[in-house]
């Protein structure tokens, strides 16, 4: 927040936004402990702070951003959290099987993946990307089925009912997927529901669904929900992901991995 959107706002609401950032998402009744206010007052500064644009009031809670998130091209998403991509990639890699047999989904982090992969024994990818199949497919020791379909110009990659009608032939032992939106109440989502259909039939044809997400993809929400989060094994994410939104999924049975900017696994 910047010295003109705090000239705005009062000192209580200066210390909300204080807050905010630094936990992403706080209950309404915390936030008048904290201050010692009644909640009728932290509902009407909340209130106030939503129509600046600086928070989202959602279930009693306050969150930082719009959970709703906007469908971006590649290009853009390319600009975004390079260096947490690249290190969750690098974790992702590690848990790859001597000959193995992986699905790998569309989207930038799972470019990322893709480039850090090392095969020193076979290993087969299933993809809906162009773009990840295009930097596997000259790796040595890797085999590349690439699905077929309608291209979403957005991502480079494929969907429809071509790419879901090989999958029905198709079997693998970990999907790693990108998604847009964790949300624990309403699950794994992203912007197209064309692409969700895919990607959902994809976590019903891996044995393991494995998440690699930044940490600006925790507490939203794409359009189209792709699987319950009770249908998520694991999730690799970076330290910047919200604590309590991860000790949350943590405690629904799901195995959370941080990583470090080198790809190195962080005690939890």
């Amino acid at each position: 927040m910047n010295d003109q959107e705090k000239s705005h706002l009062n000192e209580r609401q200066n210390k909300i936004m204080e807050f905010m950032h630094q936990q992403n998402a706080i209950p309404v009744s915390q936030l008048a402990t904290m201050l010692k206010v009644s909640e009728v007052t932290i509902r009407k500064d909340l209130s106030f702070l939503e129509q600046q644009n600086l928070l989202y009031r959602v279930h009693g809670s306050a969150i930082l951003v719009n959970r709703y998130t906007n469908n971006k091209t590649i290009a853009e998403k390319k600009r975004l959290c390079i260096n947490e991509k690249r290190a969750i990639g690098k974790h992702a890699a590690t848990l790859i099987m001597p000959r193995d047999t992986i699905m790998i989904a569309s989207g930038t982090t799972m470019q990322s993946f893709a480039d850090q992969i090392i095969v020193r024994e076979s290993l087969t990818v299933i993809s809906s990307s162009f773009e990840v199949s295009s930097s596997l497919v000259g790796k040595e020791n890797v085999d590349v089925i690439q699905l077929g379909g309608l291209v979403r110009e957005s991502s480079l990659a494929v969907m429809g009912p071509f790419a879901e009608q090989m999958l029905t032939c198709l079997s693998c032992s970990k999907l790693f997927l990108g998604v847009d939106g964790i949300d624990i109440d309403f699950g794994i989502t992203t912007t197209n529901h064309m692409e969700a259909n895919l990607h959902r039939m994809m976590v019903n044809t891996a044995q393991k669904t494995i998440i690699l997400a930044d940490h600006t993809k925790f507490n939203r929400r794409g359009y189209s929900q792709i699987c319950a989060m009770n249908q998520v094994d694991e999730i690799i994410t970076d330290s910047e992901a919200p604590h309590d939104i991860v000790e949350k999924i943590m405690d629904a049975g799901i195995d959370v991995t941080i990583v470090d900017n080198e790809g190195i696994q962080i005690k939890n």
